[in-house]
């Protein structure tokens, strides 16, 4: 297939308790223990009414303002499959609208990330089904090409490979890596667990807060 014009088959996608476990766990605590290297920027946004979204990678890299192998994507989904797709961050013209959401939807998909724009904001903003988007526009997409699906794509920094970890709530989106999830898994779940102790003890006033203090020393500071 031609560079710009094709579709791979046959990527290996993350097993699904590991994408049911993420799910439990807050897109910022697992982005901590990814050493908050990872994320698609803060450009990307839910347009959705709210809910968590999970699920793997469907890549798409695709002309700005040209959805055609967005709707292809959409064609070889597979149930649990995130679209995600790089528009180059253009929102001259809408990527996706309610009728793709849909159809989408339809046969299974379970969210969609695009870095470039969304019209149908009513639709989108009424259901919870997961949709970031980078900006809005009325203006509709062409579909002339070109495009690819399932390579490996780039949003704001945060590389995105078939088959990777999609997991977004309302602080934002990350990809996490397929290939090593289950340690990121469960160092998120240790600081879960950590910050839900400090929860309690900030209810009983018994929060150590000694280390700010110790940490304002290390560095030189004094008060006066």
């Amino acid at each position: 297939m031609p560079v710009g014009f094709r579709i791979v088959r046959g990527h290996v996608r993350a097993e699904r308790s590991l994408i049911e476990a993420f799910a439990e766990i807050p897109a910022a605590i697992v982005s901590d223990n990814m050493n908050r290297m990872y994320g698609g920027g803060a450009n990307l946004r839910p347009l959705h009414k709210g809910g968590v979204l999970a699920g793997t990678a469907l890549t798409v890299r695709c002309r700005p303002g040209d959805n055609l192998m967005v709707h292809k994507a959409a064609d070889v989904a597979e149930p649990g499959d995130v679209i995600v797709v790089d528009a180059g961050g253009d929102l001259t013209n809408a990527i996706i609208g309610e009728l793709i959401v849909r159809h989408a939807r339809s046969r299974g998909v379970v969210g969609f990330v695009v870095n470039g724009a969304a019209r149908d904001m009513d639709a989108l903003a009424a259901d919870t089904f997961p949709v970031y988007a980078a900006g809005v526009t009325h203006r509709g997409p062409y579909k002339d090409g070109p495009g690819e699906v399932n390579v490996p794509i780039d949003i704001g920094g945060m590389t995105v490979n078939p088959g990777d970890i999609m997991l977004g709530d309302a602080d934002g989106v990350l990809a996490i890596p397929r290939i090593g999830a289950e340690t990121i898994l469960e160092a998120a779940r240790a600081q879960q667990a950590k910050e839900a102790d400090i929860l309690k003890a900030i209810e009983t006033g018994s929060w150590d807060r000694r280390w700010v203090d110790e940490t304002l020393k290390a560095k030189g500071f004094t008060e006066e």
